[in-house]
């Protein structure tokens, strides 16, 4: 027992270490990035707080990486150390000396998507929001619901609420559209009811659409046209709303099995959003690959030579593993794998592959 909190503590600190390390460059390479908004009007202060924003999810992606150069750390160190000959000159085993590292990864991985994943989404809305003000003076948001999709966009004209029963799954084409368009300072100004909407480089171009004005004494019937196109300018980008509504990172695990289900009420579909939640369970999973990858090519005498080959081959399998991963969870989004074979399948692979190099490495 004293022997597994050994390395237990060990991989822990090599891990949070390697962490700090790669944390650090990170940040410098967002600050680099960031300080472009310093000409949109962004003060250092404010540049620096959307590195912070940024950095959990960066840090959340390159999470894999972390664990397979923290196993390669803490075994090439003991290699060289020859602590790995001695805990073998006395009985132990090199599965057994896997025990605790593979333990403290698979609890890093579930705290990490249980506390972490939830930080992630916060402040990835955070970022978008700040980016956006600075962008386009104003922000926006979106909700899906029974009652069906909810927009709200914002700018220098003012704010406008968009309401559409349906949508196509990019949010670009909106059906049954119902807007309320604000002035600047804040009063309604407009409601506009269309057949349908399509975002373009700008403006929403409406179809089919009846305007009222709201202005302060006036009857909003009397006052009413019918357009047969109608333009509605819109701060509003195809890139801006896959963001917020297509990309399943930006809502927290705890609350994506509810987001699942109105999803599916409203009539969008949640293939991508069902993938990526079965892909969060597993990610303790994969993280357990990436010790067993490292530990593969690692636990071996330094007197052997070629320690850097083996450095250089976990890491480039480590990679391909992650790749592999990856294009599972693009044929899972596509309809090309089912969600539980795209998102559990390859972490369970990578963990038997491993497993096999280092019974391959250890009993020849």
């Amino acid at each position: 027992m004293t022997l597994h909190l050994y390395y237990a503590r060990r991989f822990l600190v090599i891990f949070l270490s390697v962490l700090a390390v790669l944390a650090l460059f990170q940040a410098l390479l967002d600050l680099i990035e960031q300080l472009r908004f310093l000409d949109k009007g962004a003060n250092f202060a404010q540049v620096v707080q959307m590195v912070g924003l940024k950095l959990p999810d960066g840090m959340y992606q390159i999470m894999p990486l972390v664990v397979i150069l923290s196993t390669i750390a803490m075994f090439v160190s003991m290699s060289r150390s020859s602590e790995l000959v001695v805990t073998r000159a006395v009985g132990r085993s090199g599965l057994s000396l896997l025990v605790a590292p593979l333990i403290v990864a698979l609890l890093i991985g579930a705290l990490i998507v249980a506390v972490m994943n939830p930080i992630v989404a916060a402040t990835g809305k955070r970022y978008v929001d700040m980016a956006e003000s600075f962008e386009n003076g104003g922000t926006s948001a979106i909700s899906i619901g029974p009652e069906g999709l909810w927009l709200r966009q914002g700018g220098p004209q003012g704010q406008a609420v968009i309401r559409a029963a349906r949508a196509n799954p990019e949010a670009t084409e909106l059906y049954d559209v119902s807007i309320v368009a604000y002035a600047p300072e804040g009063g309604p100004m407009q409601r506009i009811s269309a057949k349908s909407a399509s975002l373009r480089e700008g403006a929403w171009h409406l179809r089919g659409a009846k305007a009222w004005p709201l202005s302060a004494g006036l009857n909003p019937e009397a006052g009413a046209r019918q357009h047969e196109t109608l333009e509605l300018t819109s701060t509003l980008t195809r890139d801006s709303i896959r963001d917020r509504f297509g990309k399943p990172s930006s809502v927290a695990i705890w609350d994506l099995p509810s987001f699942i289900s109105d999803l599916d009420q409203a009539g969008f579909s949640a293939r991508r959003h069902v993938v990526w939640f079965n892909m969060e369970l597993a990610r303790p999973l994969f993280l357990v690959a990436m010790v067993l990858v490292g530990a593969a090519f690692t636990m071996r005498p330094a007197r052997l030579g070629r320690t850097g080959l083996a450095v250089l081959s976990a890491v480039l399998l480590g990679f391909g593993l992650y790749y592999v991963r990856n294009f599972a969870q693009i044929m899972g989004e596509s309809g090309q794998l089912s969600p539980i074979l795209a998102a559990w399948v390859p972490p369970i692979a990578s963990i038997l592959l491993a497993l096999g190099l280092v019974l391959h490495m250890e009993d020849g």
